[in-house]
């Protein structure tokens, strides 16, 4: 039996307050590792399993990387990330596979609106339809396909979970990890994501978060190139005025959700937070994950607290601001 983690397991990680009134309350588990990877903080049971979904994606990255895929920059960072959809976004995928000699069709990702509002409004207004690469996760299917034709391996069937790339992509998360994969599941863009505890997920951000892009090792000069990208183009990893780019922009961390309320962040000094919400909401996870940060020293309590005002955390009632959402009890 799988020990996923229970509401039992879980503590007080976020709540949602109106006119003074806590309506909702987000549950969950939290670790923090010291710049050293230590554990310095427990919220919850960190040692239970969960599925990091797209937090998940750094790992990955630096797999595809590691199997042969030369990218650098915007393309790079594209490689980790969770877009919008916008047309720059879908240009920088287009060059991705274009310089491999790839196309569209070869994305196994499913069609699909982009997240961005104005641009879906766009495409709908000229009558263009769902497009492969307009998903969120089109980066990290390029830079799949990328390392199949660097290596030599097939296109075809390349998320499927026999496929050599994907059981490269396996031996390295379990090295990042030191974990042993626990299950198997298939994520919503149609690639495999590896049930992992969040101390094990939060050991392998800190890895490749502290890693240099100097090092002898090849597999830290990867990790290093991926974070010194993604901080250099910060709209890539979602889009510009979205949680992960306006915590990558206002306070130099390495920030990647994941769907279902996952979070993982690592400070500019090294300390790194993993945090996943029992019930798969999203909306306070930026702000949970930074304020957890600043309280283990990493982040200064002005700079969150000019985070939060950027982020969509207000509460509305009749057009007009009457609450917040904000870190919980439970840390």
């Amino acid at each position: 039996m799988l020990e996923t983690l229970t509401v039992q397991d879980a503590v007080e990680l976020a709540v949602v307050e109106r006119s003074g009134f806590v309506e909702s309350r987000h549950a969950g588990a939290a670790v923090v590792l010291s710049p050293d990877g230590d554990v310095i903080a427990r919220h919850g049971n960190t040692d239970a399993l969960i599925l990091p979904r797209s937090s998940l994606k750094p790992l990955q990255a630096v797999a595809c990387i590691t199997a042969g895929a030369v990218l650098e920059g915007e393309q790079l960072a594209l490689s980790t990330a969770s877009h919008t959809g916008t047309d720059r976004h879908a240009s920088v995928v287009r060059d991705m596979l274009t310089e491999g000699g790839l196309t569209e069709d070869h994305l196994g990702c499913p069609p699909a609106w982009p997240t961005d509002t104005a641009t879906r409004d766009e495409m709908v207004r000229e009558h263009v339809a769902q497009a492969r690469i307009r998903m969120n996760c089109s980066g990290k299917h390029a830079a799949m396909l990328r390392a199949c034709v660097a290596t030599g391996w097939p296109t075809d069937g390349y998320l499927d979970v026999t496929h050599p790339l994907q059981a490269h992509i396996r031996e390295v998360i379990e090295r990042l990890t030191g974990e042993k994969i626990a299950h198997t599941a298939i994520d919503g863009c149609g690639a495999p994501v590896y049930a992992l505890t969040l101390t094990g997920l939060a050991r392998a951000i800190h890895r490749i978060g502290t890693a240099s892009d100097r090092s002898p090792f090849a597999l830290h000069r990867v990790a290093g190139s991926l974070v010194r990208a993604v901080r250099e183009h910060p709209w890539t990893i979602e889009g510009l005025g979205r949680p992960d780019s306006i915590a990558i922009e206002k306070l130099g961390v390495f920030a990647k959700g994941g769907a279902e309320g996952v979070m993982v962040m690592v400070a500019p000094n090294g300390t790194t937070v993993a945090l996943k919400m029992l019930d798969g909401a999203s909306r306070a996870s930026t702000i949970v994950a930074a304020t957890l940060l600043s309280r283990a020293g990493a982040l200064s309590e002005a700079d969150v607290a000019a985070l939060a005002t950027a982020l969509p955390l207000e509460v509305l009632g009749g057009g007009q601001d009457v609450g917040t959402i904000r870190p919980g009890s439970g840390i």
